[in-house]
């Protein structure tokens, strides 16, 4: 065994997580709950586990986070545990999406957000602003329409959030 290989797979059990915040409204579909705007927050932890694998182009986890925090939407539900993943699709697709489900109202639901059109230039626009849709899993049907919004104001507690976290491997 080389040098590099020991080294390669101590560095594979380092990964990172951080703590974000989006705050917004969103808008039922007729006939799924109350009209108007009203405000939706989602609360999230997301991190790769291996930063090697991250940042590898090859590994199926390039780019890809787990997420799992709690979503607040009026109408429907309160801090609600929620799962999913965070994409970052910088160089593909120019987006960030966020997809994760949860339960409320006696069923699974499925939001999927994606903050679009990520340039240099337009970074505090872009990388701040998250257009979503939440439907049930079940039937696929449109629920609500949303806008969240990551507050410049939050930059700091963002950045401060950030850990490494080491995760043991199997001896394998």
């Amino acid at each position: 065994m080389g040098i590099v290989e020991p080294g390669l797979k101590r560095l594979r059990q380092v990964g990172f997580a951080l703590d974000e915040v989006m705050e917004g409204d969103h808008r039922f579909e007729p006939g799924f709950g109350p009209s108007g705007d009203l405000p939706m927050s989602f609360h999230v932890t997301w991190g790769p586990r291996s930063v090697v694998d991250w940042l590898s182009p090859a590994n199926e986890a390039f780019m890809r986070h787990e997420l799992k925090g709690t979503v607040s939407i009026e109408g429907l539900c309160a801090d609600a545990p929620c799962w999913g993943t965070l994409e970052l699709c910088y160089l593909s697709q120019h987006k960030i999406r966020y997809a994760f489900e949860f339960d409320a109202g006696g069923g699974r639901h499925r939001f999927v957000g994606e903050k679009v059109n990520i340039q240099l230039w337009n970074w505090p626009v872009s990388h701040t602003t998250c257009f979503g849709r939440i439907t049930e899993v079940a039937t696929g049907r449109l629920i609500s329409t949303s806008v969240t919004y990551f507050r410049i104001g939050r930059t700091l507690s963002f950045a401060r959030s950030f850990r490494l976290r080491f995760e043991a491997q199997d001896a394998s």
